[in-house]
């Protein structure tokens, strides 16, 4: 199975202090992977890393390489917008923006170019249709994203990174705000965009981690302790601190 995206030593610096250290692996076309850890061990920077939005936080500074199809993101000729529209990002808590659910939708193809009416009618049921939210918003596209609940708000915002035809999607703790029910949901529909996009989530629950991933990285202090199949990393860890997390040791 192909790498979809792959880093190489990549390190990671704020100011002079180093927040990742020699992250190297590869991840996997069509499926998820999971990011786990304890707070404050770089599983955010990390994935941020992946479409650059660590390029607008001032005096940092990365080593290595981010490969995305075997293509350095970093290189000097790269443009960050393709990146970005290639690599979406849905985080932590929803943050739809304060116009119509219609309008969050058609934000990402309107800034693209597209005027297209019609074009955009499609794309934005479409991307509502993907999100599992238009049966429950098609009757009232014009009404506010912010007017939605927390889990259909995170949904919409999903519905708008798939709008602009991204290849890997990248959830920073996406279900951390939601209720329960809701946080079903969001799981739901990972396993269903998994068959047309490659997913990383960064998630505190190991739980979630176990039900929707097929690989898990474990990170501390800045360092991947240890990256395999999910069923192996929580079943047979290779790594004494890695059993420590898992089993509520420490973290």
């Amino acid at each position: 199975m192909e790498f979809k995206m792959q880093t190489r030593e990549l390190e990671f610096y704020y100011g002079k202090v180093q927040a990742l250290k020699k992250i190297t692996l590869g991840i996997k076309e069509h499926q998820i992977t999971a990011l786990i850890g304890p707070s404050g061990c770089g599983k955010t920077t990390f994935l941020r890393l992946l479409n650059r939005m660590n390029d607008v936080v001032p005096d940092t500074h990365l080593i290595g390489e981010v490969l995305l199809d075997k293509q350095n993101i970093y290189a000097p000729q790269v443009d960050v917008v393709e990146v970005r529209k290639r690599v979406g990002m849905v985080f932590q808590q929803p943050n739809p923006f304060p116009k119509s659910i219609y309008a969050n939708v058609a934000f990402g193809p309107r800034m693209l170019g597209l005027s297209d009416g019609t074009k955009l009618d499609e794309i934005v049921e479409k991307s509502l249709r993907a999100a599992a939210l238009w049966d429950e918003v098609k009757d009232n596209l014009g009404k506010s994203g912010m007017v939605l609940s927390g889990g259909q708000q995170q949904r919409l915002c999903i519905a708008r990174v798939l709008a602009v035809e991204p290849e890997v999607i990248l959830m920073d703790e996406p279900c951390s705000a939601l209720d329960p029910l809701s946080t079903l949901r969001i799981e739901d529909l990972m396993r269903e965009l998994k068959t047309k996009y490659t997913i990383v989530i960064v998630t505190h629950n190991m739980q979630q981690a176990a039900r929707v991933s097929e690989w898990a990285g474990f990170f501390l202090l800045g360092e991947l302790v240890e990256y395999d199949k999910t069923s192996e990393l929580f079943s047979r860890p290779k790594n004494k601190r890695t059993e420590d997390y898992i089993t509520g040791r420490f973290g």
